[in-house]
């Protein structure tokens, strides 16, 4: 788990991807980032850059990194700010 300023965690592309290929979810936000294990409690999530996808996810988090927002969307996918 990454310590991100401002935020409870933090949370890689890569790892989006895995569960995206190991459960064909396209769509992620912070119940299916719960149920799955990758954030527990209220946590603030900031998606980061490493690694790639392998194809398109809607994506709905309280940050995003450039690098995470601009892979997600060279895939066809969106990244969704949590106001």
């Amino acid at each position: 788990i990454e310590c991100v300023p401002n935020f409870s965690e933090g949370r890689n592309i890569d790892t989006i991807n895995a569960l995206a290929e190991a459960k064909n979810i396209t769509d992620f936000n912070i119940d299916v980032l719960k149920q799955n294990g990758l954030i527990s409690g209220k946590d603030r999530i900031k998606i980061l850059g490493r690694g790639e996808l392998s194809k398109a996810v809607n994506v709905t988090a309280h940050a995003f990194s450039e690098t995470a927002k601009k892979a997600i969307e060279e895939k066809g996918g969106v990244a969704t700010v949590i106001e």
